[in-house]
């Protein structure tokens, strides 16, 4: 927790916030984002007003905005009201202040770009390529990225054949790949790259980029042919997946003398640096 935190979508504007380490998400104070998109000396009471506002939001506050402990401009540790990502910008789009325009057109933006990727998913692709490249990583590796993509959907749509549900069984089972080859499973992984929220594929190296897409793929053919029932036969098909590319890795590792699972993140390795340069 970090009074002093200050969050990009806000610029110089400092807004409270909690990790929440067994959700991975962040919670913002609405008392600070209020205060700041509608500059009020009485959030509490402009907040009251907007609920009066808008009777669904009133109806699903308990719901988007629980009570998270955060530092008190005092010092002190007190719950107070918090919400992820998610839940703050259906509050903004609650707020009618000027300030609150741009998140609003984003959003509506961000919305029209998915159904565009939803009718075609070449455009989805494209806008990744771009959005990497704005990023700073290089060809190659944005190359690299985008077919780990491919094969997690292949991935995925075996799952969703094999009868496994979105989200919790799809996290179970990428946690149970990540495990077995890279024997760390993923909140191990993240905390070692001194991730939180970031995607860890992300935040990969070349070399672990190409060992977690083998898994992936080990695991898709294996499913393929074993056709298993249910999540635990599932699980066993997600650690021999995941053993195919640990063999493999152990035998880079034998070869160079190095670890391939590495502390590295975005921020410090070399693919970010561009091709030419």
């Amino acid at each position: 927790m970090n009074y002093t935190n200050t969050v990009r979508l806000f610029q110089e504007q400092k807004v409270r916030t909690h990790w929440d380490e067994e959700q991975e998400k962040w919670y913002f104070s609405i008392q600070d984002v209020v205060e700041i998109l509608t500059d009020t000396t009485n959030a509490k009471d402009y907040i009251k007003k907007m609920k009066k506002r808008d009777a669904e939001l009133e109806f699903k506050w308990g719901t988007i905005c629980p009570l998270v402990k955060m530092p008190t401009k005092d010092g002190k540790m007190r719950k107070i009201q918090a919400s992820d990502t998610e839940g703050l910008f259906r509050i903004i789009q609650s707020i009618p202040s000027k300030k609150a325009e741009p998140f609003k057109q984003w959003l509506a933006k961000v919305g029209a770009d998915r159904v565009d990727e939803i009718e075609d998913p070449e455009l989805g692709f494209d806008r990744a390529m771009q959005t990497y490249l704005s990023k700073g990583y290089s060809k190659q590796w944005i190359n690299q990225r985008l077919k780990s993509i491919e094969v997690r959907k292949e991935l995925t749509d075996q799952w969703q054949e094999r009868g496994m549900k979105k989200g919790l069984e799809y996290a179970i089972l990428t946690n149970e790949i990540t495990k077995s080859w890279a024997d760390k499973d993923i909140k191990t992984y993240k905390k070692l790259k001194g991730l939180k929220k970031e995607n860890l594929r992300d935040n990969m190296t070349n070399l672990e980029l190409v060992l977690n897409m083998l898994a992936e793929a080990s695991t898709t053919e294996i499913s393929k042919e074993k056709k298993p029932q249910g999540l635990e036969e599932n699980k066993d098909i997600a650690r021999k997946g995941g053993n195919a590319a640990r063999k493999a890795r152990l035998e880079i590792e034998k070869q160079t003398g190095k670890s391939i699972v590495s502390d590295k993140n975005a921020e410090n390795l070399p693919y970010l640096l561009d091709d030419e340069k």
